[in-house]
């Protein structure tokens, strides 16, 4: 039974998260930081109960290290929020330092550059969107940042099979 509710949490915490970042980016442009300290706080306690071996929950923690690395200097070239960087590293530690995490890293990369055309798209025809009647939140006609939240959200709901916390809970339900 146990092992059952951490098998639920682990599936349901991570794109739980996700999605109220994404939400809240959307409408506010920003992401609270309790998600993000949510979502690693959540990942620290779950995985050792999980069965996740130690050295790949180190692991995990040296994949949002560098993950966190390489946000902070975007952070500080002013090409990345601080709301996405938290996010996108408190996200990391979920996939661990391996494929999985390769394969979100990219998967945020293509699914951010869909987002800003699709964003940049509705800005330029904001006009004639809002004439068709369909609502737009003002921030997202007037705001100069992308909600990259969304972007992080649904590579992080497309790529979330591979991380290896994913594969243990599935066990645990068969």
């Amino acid at each position: 039974m146990a092992a059952l509710t951490i098998a639920a949490l682990v599936l349901t915490i991570f794109p739980l998260s996700l999605a109220l970042a994404a939400v809240s980016d959307l409408f506010t442009m920003t992401i609270p930081n309790r998600v993000s300290v949510v979502l690693l706080a959540s990942f620290l306690i779950l995985a050792p109960l999980s069965g996740l071996a130690w050295p790949d929950i180190g692991m995990s923690l040296v994949a949002g290290l560098a993950v966190f690395g390489g946000c902070f200097a975007l952070f500080a070239l002013n090409v990345m929020g601080g709301g996405d960087a938290k996010l996108l590293t408190a996200s990391a530690v979920w996939y661990g330092f391996n494929h999985s995490l390769l394969a979100f890293l990219v998967t945020v990369g293509y699914v951010g550059g869909a987002v800003t055309l699709i964003f940049l798209l509705l800005r330029v025809r904001a006009n004639s969107v809002m004439a068709m009647g369909i609502p737009l939140p003002a921030s997202l006609v007037t705001a100069k940042k992308i909600p990259y939240g969304i972007a992080i959200a649904i590579a992080g709901f497309l790529t979330f099979e591979q991380a290896p916390i994913y594969s243990l809970a599935m066990n645990a339900f068969q």
